[in-house]
This record gives C-alpha cells, structure tokens and sequence, in this order.
C-alpha cells in the first residue's frame, strides 16, 4: 500500500510540540478558516432517515451552483475522499496516469485495487487546480479515454471549472464541499457524471449516504450564491496577505491557489519546526526538501503567524 501523507494531525504536534488545541493554529489543510454559517437543525434532521426531498434539493441546488449540463448526473456522497476511495471499481482493471506531484489518495486508491501508474493509460485523474502546486489543466489535458477531474479546489476560481465536460462518455467531475464553505467535518462530496458511471457508484455507496445535516446545510450553502462570491473575494484578499508575509520572510512563491499556498524554502523541515514552535501547524512534503504549503489563519489568528515570523 502506498504510504499516504497529509495535512492535519494536530494531535501528534501538540503531543511534540506541547500546548492546547486552542493554542494552535492549523494551516496545513486547504480548508476556508471562515466556515460558511451552521443554521439551528430541526429535530428530524438527526431523528430520521434523510428523505428524498431533501437529497433533490440539494442536487437541484448544486446543479445550479455549478451549472452541471443537462446530460449530467449528480451523486451525493459522505466526503469526496469515499469516491475517490471507489473510484478505481468503476473501471475495468487496467492502468492509471496521476500526473505528480498531487493528492496522493488517487494513486492509493487505485494502487489498493492492483492498478499501475502508466502515462500512456485508460484512465487520467487530474487534480484541478492541483494540490499542493496549484496547476490548472486544460481541455488539451483531456487526453485519455476516461478522464477523472478532480474540482476539490475549484470553487474558488469558477471561471476555470471543467463542468461542461460532465455528462459526456467518459468525463467525471469530483467536487468537495468541506474545502470551499470550511465545513470538512460535515463530509460531502459530489460526483458529477454520465447516469451509468453516476448509477455504478450509487450502487457502491449504498442509501442514506449523505445525512440530514449534511442535506441541510449544504443546500443552503449551494444556494447562497452571495456568500460564495463574498468569500471569494475575502480569499483572495488572504492569499495576497499571506504571500505579503511569506516573501518578505524569504520565502519563495511557487504555487497553489486562494485556498493555500506553496512557497519554496531553503530547507521546509527547518521551517515546519520553527512554525510548530510558535503552535502554528504547516504542511511538507516526504518529495520535497524545499516545499512547504500554508493555508490561511482565521481572522483572529493573523498576528500569531505574524509574530512567528517576525522572530
């Protein structure tokens, strides 16, 4: 099994590194630190079976969002990890082409189903934009006979979304809601598809996949099209921010897009540790000597990163 690297574990730092979770600020996940708005539930929402009325209003309200193409289907499902997770049983066995560096679950999602990596394959996953370099593919990209395009970062630049391509033969679009609207703990995730890949996977992940609360606030969240376009403009605001910080600390801009950033350091153990010092979590790479990604602090937690870095 390939190994898995990630960002978070803010456990094992603080069981290295000492303090509270209170005291830390964990900057090593792509997750917005300002969390779309949790409304009061209704009773049913956790006493109940989630009914189909309310899984149609949420694929009715992310069809809009996104403007998913008639032709396409949508699944819901609990966190776009347990798609990427079945990913491979959708095909038949074969090989795979994962341009790296990217999110390694893909390639061990399929290495866990007896799949290779070849670039000449069946099947090409494209990270878009990538994690952790921030790539953006294009449609020239579009080279294999399945092509899984994986938007977990996307919704910050829309503009750029491969949603057209959703609904044709062998076109498959993976969305992440936790990164975006910061509720990673609600897991939900969307697959976007031709109806027999959407049937194939619906069948794998079995009913009720999504739960009530899930259902709820991500159809109010989908629907607000006013917050989606506030915050990104908010994003956009902290990746300059942050880049304002990180270069001025001399650090070098390489990547990512305005829900973390990849800057090139002299040595990113170095400075993975002097950050964990100051109770501030960031993300390396086991590929990398010189790699080290950020995500951005909520409002509140600016001055922490800026007194780490003024030191």
């Amino acid at each position: 099994m390939q190994e898995r690297d990630h960002g978070g574990g803010l456990d094992a730092a603080i069981k290295r590194w000492g303090g509270t979770r209170t005291d830390w600020l964990d900057l090593s996940t792509g997750i917005n630190p300002t969390p779309y708005p949790l409304p009061e539930f209704k009773a049913h929402c956790w006493g109940a079976l989630p009914d189909k009325a309310a899984e149609r209003a949420l694929l009715d309200a992310a069809r809009k969002f996104w403007n998913v193409p008639d032709e396409a289907e949508i699944l819901a499902a609990p966190g776009a990890s347990s798609l990427i997770a079945r990913m491979p049983m959708l095909f038949e066995h074969g090989t795979v082409d994962i341009p790296k560096p990217t999110y390694n679950e893909h390639a061990a999602a399929f290495a866990a189903q007896g799949w290779n990596e070849s670039t000449s394959s069946q099947v090409r996953v494209l990270v878009h934009p990538n994690n952790p370099t921030g790539q953006l593919w294009s449609r020239d990209d579009l080279n294999a006979p399945v092509i899984v395009i994986d938007e977990s970062f996307c919704d910050v630049t829309p503009d750029h979304s491969m949603i057209s391509e959703a609904g044709k033969p062998g076109r498959i679009i993976l969305k992440s809601f936790g990164k975006f609207w910061g509720l990673a703990g609600l897991r939900l995730g969307f697959l976007i598809a031709e109806p027999k890949i959407i049937a194939k996977m619906r069948d794998m992940i079995g009913p009720w996949a999504v739960s009530g609360p899930a259902l709820d606030v991500g159809t109010r969240a989908l629907l607000d099209h006013d917050w989606a376009e506030e915050t990104r403009i908010n994003l956009r605001k902290d990746a300059a921010r942050l880049d304002g910080l990180m270069t001025k600390a001399t650090a070098e801009l390489e990547g990512g897009c305005d829900l973390f950033r990849l800057y090139k350091v002299d040595n990113a153990q170095n400075w993975h540790d002097r950050f964990a010092e100051h109770k501030i979590l960031t993300r390396i790479f086991p590929y990398s000597d010189t790699f080290i990604r950020l995500g951005f602090p909520p409002q509140n937690g600016w001055e922490q990163l800026i007194n780490c870095l003024d030191t």
